[in-house]
């Protein structure tokens, strides 16, 4: 399976803009932009797709951990914190917060790091995979 998504880009770095597509066309001419990526302009930016990629595939490797352990979540709800510093990815922080019914905490904490260490995001990223993971009883 290939997927993919185009970039395209007008201007100089600072003062130019962009936009995003992507083969589903979810992304479709999204705006991007130095003030999008830097400060708080309108639009998306990498950091913010990297977040989205990561959270989404965790918490779905997750749901597929925790079904071979033999529990259906109720609900997984994940965020991811990318970190940017001095022009590198440095971290992607993962917090999860779970209902899963009748799971042990042991359990629960054996399944979310089975999902952190083999989503295929997970293994493609060369940082730092930080995770906090809540059990809501």
């Amino acid at each position: 399976m290939k997927r993919q998504a185009t970039a395209v880009w007008n201007g100089s770095g600072k003062e130019g803009n962009g936009t995003l597509s992507t083969q589903s066309t979810v992304l479709s001419s999204t705006q991007y932009s130095y003030k999008s990526r830097f400060e708080e302009g309108v639009g998306t930016n990498p950091e913010e797709l990297m977040a989205a990629a990561h959270a989404g595939c965790f918490t779905m490797k997750l749901s597929f951990v925790l079904g071979e352990a033999g529990f259906t979540a109720e609900k997984l709800e994940t965020v991811c914190f990318i970190t940017l510093e001095n022009g590198a990815i440095t971290t992607s922080a993962l917090q999860v917060s779970a209902s899963v019914p009748g799971i042990s905490q042991e359990q629960f904490e054996k399944c979310t790091q089975d999902a952190k260490e083999n989503c295929p995001v997970s293994k493609a990223y060369n940082v730092e995979i930080t995770l906090d993971a809540t059990l809501n009883q």
